[in-house]
């Protein structure tokens, strides 16, 4: 497998593409080892490259040398949005791995690197996601609260009102206000209804209130637009392994996952082959 990679990327760098973009194109299809080592092929590495690194590390569950390689990168670009978001992720991945007397100070760069991110770009979803989850779970002496959590929500509907009633379910929902909560994921489907995150949000809201036909609707409706979507086939399987209910179809759709063309947007194969192991112990 690894020689097949080294002259599929050969054959790529001999038609003119550059080593980044071989590199980019391993991490999309989550070969991130294999990409890895077309950048150690670099010796002066641009702010790209070493973004790069730092994010197939992080999806290697290396937080450390994740972190090393962004801040290099920032120092290279430090008003590169996208690098910023990477770092307060991978520093966030610290915070939660490391020991009590470090998490907090991980934890500080973590927010910083995020906050710097979304001010440079606040139409990033992602960022403004990972933003939203850090102010709802971290304790104010480490900048979370639901003030900060609030005025982001503001900040994201101006850009984009679907996500921002899916911001504002994600508050009600941490206030245990659910009903709140569910409303706000209908309407965040009613804006975006050709969106198949959407019904997939609301699918496993129902689900994780015990209202299993309504659910299967959401499931239903998201199917109709995306049957193959990997988020779906995923998130369907893990919301029938969690209920222990309709687990041949879980098997199924986990086997289909697993068999698609994944992203590193998409759930770690890892999760959906422990899913599986799970069924397999309790049948």
């Amino acid at each position: 497998m690894r020689l097949v990679c080294i002259l599929t990327v050969a054959a790529g760098l001999a038609a003119g593409g550059s080593v980044e973009d071989q590199a980019r194109e391993l991490f999309q299809r989550t070969q991130y080892r294999e990409s890895l080592a077309v950048l150690a092929s670099e010796s002066h590495k641009s702010a790209a490259a070493l973004q790069l690194m730092g994010q197939n590390y992080f999806m290697l569950g290396d937080y450390k040398k994740s972190t090393e390689a962004l801040e290099r990168a920032l120092a290279l670009d430090p008003d590169n949005a996208r690098i910023l978001h990477w770092l307060g992720r991978a520093y966030g991945r610290r915070a939660e791995t490391a020991n009590p007397f470090t998490a907090p100070g991980y934890a500080n760069k973590s927010r910083q690197a995020l906050e710097r991110s979304v001010q440079l770009d606040p139409a990033n979803r992602d960022a403004t996601g990972d933003l939203l989850d850090y102010y709802l779970d971290a304790p104010n002496f480490l900048g979370g609260g639901m003030q900060k959590a609030e005025a982001l929500a503001d900040l994201i509907s101006k850009t984009d009102p679907a996500e921002g009633h899916y911001a504002r379910a994600l508050i009600d929902d941490k206030r245990k206000q659910y009903d709140a909560a569910e409303d706000q994921l209908r309407r965040a489907a009613e804006l975006a209804p050709k969106q198949v995150g959407r019904f997939i949000a609301l699918g496993k809201y129902l689900a994780k209130r015990g209202r299993y036909k309504e659910s299967e609707a959401m499931f239903d409706k998201a199917a109709h637009l995306a049957p193959d979507d990997p988020q779906l086939l995923f998130e369907r399987a893990s919301v029938y392994v969690k209920a222990r209910r309709n687990l041949g179809q879980a098997r199924e759709l986990l086997e289909r996952y697993l068999r698609a063309p994944l992203t590193p947007d998409d759930p770690p194969r890892e999760q959906a082959e422990a899913l599986l192991r799970k069924i397999g112990a309790g049948s």
